[in-house]
């Protein structure tokens, strides 16, 4: 069985980022994934409704996604509008386009307030980053789905291979008979 990935809409080259740019990313397998129609392709943020260019967001310091998840933070713009509720709306989205396609994995952009997933900034706008994970990537962990970040392809592909060689059925010998005495 071959597993579906959700993707970050900007690893896989559309300009969604909040400054209007993407972050792509070249690798062979991801290539050869995509081709095969494994990577579903999405961008939380612009599902709930955020333009391209916007603000930049970030979580309010000391909190992360799980912690906006569980209402005990908020997600901000520099602006200092309050945008939690968006960011919960594109986490939601993000789970139900994940289910619909049945999705095991994610491979979402580090850094960002949704997709974070080893890193995300520390809420003061001045460029620090911190350990912890955006608003969605939080929501698919706690559903069940693994969360990789764009600097984490090489674990993601081996946990898929992982994946798929404990999902294969049993190979049939010479005869047709499977290991167990089947047929």
């Amino acid at each position: 069985m071959s597993p579906k990935i959700l993707i970050s809409a900007c690893l896989a080259g559309f300009k969604v980022r909040y400054n209007g740019s993407d972050k792509p990313l070249l690798d062979a397998t991801l290539a050869r994934w995509q081709r095969e129609g494994r990577l579903v392709v999405c961008c939380p943020e612009l599902a709930a409704g955020f333009s391209t260019p916007r603000p930049a967001a970030e979580i309010s310091p000391d909190a992360d996604g799980a912690a906006v998840l569980a209402q005990r933070a908020q997600v901000r713009e520099t602006t200092g509008a309050d945008v939690t509720a968006p960011y919960l709306l594109g986490a939601q989205l993000a789970l139900e386009t994940a289910r619909r396609h049945d999705c095991r994995f994610a491979l979402l952009t580090d850094g960002s307030p949704s997709c974070g997933s080893q890193l995300i900034y520390d809420g003061s706008f001045s460029g620090q980053s911190k350990p912890g994970s955006g608003v969605t990537a939080a929501l698919l962990r706690q559903q069940g789905i693994e969360v990789f970040s764009d600097r984490q392809i090489a674990a993601l592909v081996a946990r898929v291979s992982e994946y798929e060689r404990q999902a294969a059925p049993p190979a049939a010998d010479a005869d047709g008979q499977s290991p167990a005495g089947g047929e």
